[in-house]
């Protein structure tokens, strides 16, 4: 009988697909590797049960024990079906960038989940990387398995995953595509198949904003790739090319893929495809490239494939009529698209600042333009800093992030004026996301201008 010991025995061997109704205008083939057949809805399911059995192997993980990881989801939902088979506890850190579903979803297989803020450095004691470190010290019999860093996760693929995609191309595979997070598939399937065929180029599609494509890490939404430091796990010398694909052009090619194709996949997989296409273009009909599309998009359901979320950050207008964005444009185009301060600036430089452009408040953000939603961290007013600098003139300086009032409202630049008007009724200002990053502040006096061009307001 054909029938599996365990769903442990049901990793690997995922189908290859067409995707005519969105790469049918390619001269080139390009075929989609679904590592959602996975039992866990991933391809993390692969390095989590390779390094698992190399941990009992060595003796690094003893019966009973508790695995420790960060992850974004997928390689703990892999290692979660690996615990439950064999009774260990898990234990997963997770940035709170990572969608809500996820954290249930990992809960849902019996795991405790730590969340993390995303917006803070990777030595910081509240990153994620910090608190698994911690916990790793703190729980008796605590395994981490260091995805990032441990060799057994690119070796998994170039075990697995690379020599499936060598037999169902029957070797005539030219070009391979996948996202860049720990570099893991991207390496082990790159080794295996230029052992096969130097000449196959390996690509990587990465987030714009990732160390990859030469950023520094920030400021991007999609979630599972991208990093902001270089793991040992990626292999620079397998890579022949790196692709950075926008957030906008991530979310889009997921919901394109999903709607026209009957594929869910996650942002990711939007990544990698959109990646695919835009090296397509470039190739002709003796190519065949195989995109490996990571996982589901039933983790994504409340961000990539909710039309609220995706309004919200800029990337989807819900409205036949006017828009947020119309006012943006129609604002001075002299005057600076975001004005915010850091939160080690000081009231004085602050009230400079606003006084020099004739504003009333500022965003207070971690890091450089551009920004993401995640680094802003409160605001400040002229009123608020009256009442604080009144009594004691020493104030002045003193950090702001000492004496920051809430968030400003976001809104997106794609969502009906108004909306914003309703906004703008119990709030001052709103801070205007596009593509999922703030680019400037709305007030009430720029709807006005907007709404009264020819008066004087």
């Amino acid at each position: 009988m054909d029938i599996a010991d365990s769903v442990i025995d049901l990793i690997g061997n995922t189908p290859v697909v067409k995707l005519p109704r969105t790469t049918g205008h390619l001269d080139c083939v390009i075929a989609a590797k679904l590592e959602m057949a996975n039992p866990g809805g991933s391809s993390k399911d692969r390095p989590a049960l390779a390094m698992i059995d190399a941990a009992e192997k060595s003796g690094e993980l003893l019966p009973g024990g508790t695995i420790v990881e960060p992850t974004s989801g997928n390689t703990g939902v892999g290692l979660a079906i690996v615990a439950a088979q064999r009774g260990y506890n898990c234990v997963f850190v997770m940035t709170d960038k990572v969608a809500p579903e996820k954290v249930d979803l990992l809960r849902a297989y019996g795991a405790e989940v730590v969340v993390c803020p995303v917006a803070v450095a990777p030595e910081d004691p509240d990153s994620y990387y910090s608190t698994a470190e911690r916990l790793l010290q703190e729980i008796p019999g605590a395994y981490r398995p260091n995805q990032y860093h441990n060799d057994v996760n690119p070796l998994s693929h170039e075990l697995t995953t690379g020599p499936e995609i060598w037999e169902q191309t029957e070797g005539r595979i030219t070009h391979f595509v996948a996202g860049a997070g720990t570099g893991g598939t991207l390496t082990g399937v790159g080794r295996y198949l230029k052992k096969m065929n130097p000449a196959i180029q390996v690509v990587a599609a990465d987030p714009e904003g990732s160390v990859y494509s030469g950023g520094s890490g920030r400021p991007y939404l999609v979630e599972g790739v991208g990093e902001d430091f270089w793991p040992d796990t990626y292999e620079p010398d397998v890579i022949d090319r790196v692709i950075p694909v926008s957030d906008a052009d991530s979310f889009a090619m997921a919901r394109h893929v999903s709607q026209n194709e009957g594929i869910l996949i996650g942002g990711s997989g939007g990544t990698a495809m959109a990646g695919a296409l835009r090296l397509g273009e470039e190739l002709g009909p003796d190519d065949l490239v195989v995109v490996l599309l990571p996982d589901t998009g039933r983790g994504y359901l409340s961000k990539v494939f909710n039309d609220g979320w995706m309004a919200e950050f800029g990337f989807l207008t819900t409205t036949d009529g006017r828009t947020v964005g119309d006012v943006v444009d129609d604002k001075s185009p002299v005057a600076p698209t975001l004005l915010y301060v850091n939160p080690e600036v000081t009231i004085r430089e602050a009230v400079q600042l606003m006084r020099k452009h004739g504003v009333s408040q500022l965003p207070v953000a971690k890091n450089e333009m551009p920004l993401a939603a995640a680094e802003v961290m409160g605001s400040v007013n002229e009123l608020h800093l009256m009442e604080v600098t009144f009594h004691d003139l020493t104030m002045l300086d003193h950090p702001v992030e000492d004496h920051m009032s809430p968030s400003m409202p976001t809104i997106g630049t794609g969502q009906p004026i108004e909306l914003a008007v309703d906004q703008l009724d119990s709030a001052s200002a709103l801070l205007v996301l596009d593509g999922g990053r703030p680019t400037t502040v709305l007030t009430r006096t720029d709807v006005l201008n907007y709404l009264s061009p020819d008066e004087e307001i």
